[in-house]
């Protein structure tokens, strides 16, 4: 039995109930539908902590799947999974499937940027920590052009470390 249909609480039902709704009313293709069904169902599984069946249901979604920009959200949600489970490389992979598909996907580049900051501060190289950093810094850099309101401590950080000069953005 699908997720949605097992969801107990009123917040789940509630909105499973509208996004049953709008899919039966908007006009896209029975593929389509589905893709969007094994993305909710995964998002339900994520939300309540069921990574493996949340992963399932995001692989499913992608095999039927075939907007860019929609596919671009299965693969960050996708990095969310791995980069809480602490598997940053395999998170890294699927932020940047993200921002192949959709270069302006904030969050996906400052999770990015994130994970590349935090490599860089255990780093034991000081050479691997400058190439992490730098990597952060190209980043967060991208994220602050798309969205200059936001990633403030990112923004206060390329300042201070001379990365980049923020007024140049606002």
């Amino acid at each position: 039995m699908p997720r949605s249909q097992r969801n107990d609480n009123f917040v789940d039902r509630t909105f499973t109930v509208i996004a049953d709704a709008i899919l039966k009313l908007f006009p896209t293709s029975q593929q389509a539908k589905e893709a969007f069904a094994y993305y909710r169902d995964g998002m339900s599984a994520q939300g309540d902590g069921d990574y493996a069946e949340a992963l399932a249901n995001y692989e499913e979604a992608l095999k039927l799947e075939e907007n860019d920009y929609d596919r671009s959200y299965i693969y960050y949600n996708m990095g969310l999974i791995h980069a809480s489970n602490g598997d940053f490389n395999q998170a890294l992979e699927f932020y940047h499937e993200a921002i192949d598909l959709n270069p302006r996907l904030c969050q996906a580049l400052n999770n990015t940027a994130v994970i590349y900051h935090y490599m860089g501060e255990k780093a034991e190289d000081s050479e691997v920590a400058e190439e992490n950093f730098d990597q952060a810094a190209e980043y967060w850099v991208r994220a602050i052009r798309i969205a200059p309101n936001n990633y403030i401590e990112a923004q206060n950080w390329l300042k201070t470390t001379g990365r980049a000069d923020i007024s140049s953005f606002i």
